[in-house]
């Protein structure tokens, strides 16, 4: 029982720990207000991440182009996680290339990507991030321990300053996130 108890303590503190910064709540505003300059000007969210990451990156999209807690008009977002582009680019390219490619062929100047790893190195939501930023896309990153590589690449860089486990980092992560999608829809 106590182990159980352990790891909401430690998501507990990892949370106050967020909360007390006022920089990341500056941050979230900033990567709204850029996500909502974009969807107003005709263009979409893109976003990616692996593992868990991705399950995070298809949420954003899923509640963007659904509803997430306010009726309204659908939001122009897409995850990078169609499995047939991933295995397709993946064998013919490396699986350093699956997010990267997808940028290549669908981002716009008035795109934002959002990308999304704990480590912020992951090759293949690095070299998407520097395939956006050379199309002139914004980047908007969702990190943790130090950044990484990302934290340069990043127009917005929301980091949870964790050094542990990644399941801490991305139970922020969600909250981000659902933080930003309410921001989106308050003001639309």
């Amino acid at each position: 029982m106590d182990d159980l108890r352990q790891g909401f303590e430690e998501a507990r503190l990892m949370l106050d720990r967020f909360i007390e910064d006022p920089a990341g709540f500056e941050k979230i505003e900033t990567a709204g207000r850029l996500m909502l300059q974009s969807l107003n000007g005709g263009g979409r969210i893109i976003s990616c991440g692996n593992g868990g990451s991705m399950c995070d990156a298809m949420h954003f999209a899923e509640e963007m182009t659904g509803c997430f807690r306010d009726d309204r008009r659908p939001l122009a977002a897409i995850a990078i996680s169609d499995p047939s582009h991933i295995t397709c680019t993946a064998n013919d390219y490396g699986f350093e290339s699956v997010f990267s490619r997808f940028i290549e062929a669908f981002g716009g100047r008035n795109d934002i990507l959002l990308v999304i790893s704990t480590s912020g190195n992951s090759e293949n939501v690095v070299k998407a991030a520097c395939c956006a930023r050379d199309k002139g896309m914004k980047v908007v990153a969702l990190t943790g321990r130090d950044g990484g590589r990302l934290a340069g690449l990043a127009d917005v860089e929301i980091r949870v300053p964790h050094d542990g486990y990644s399941d801490r980092i991305q139970e922020l992560h969600i909250k981000i996130i659902h933080a930003l999608i309410g921001f989106i829809e308050k003001n639309l």
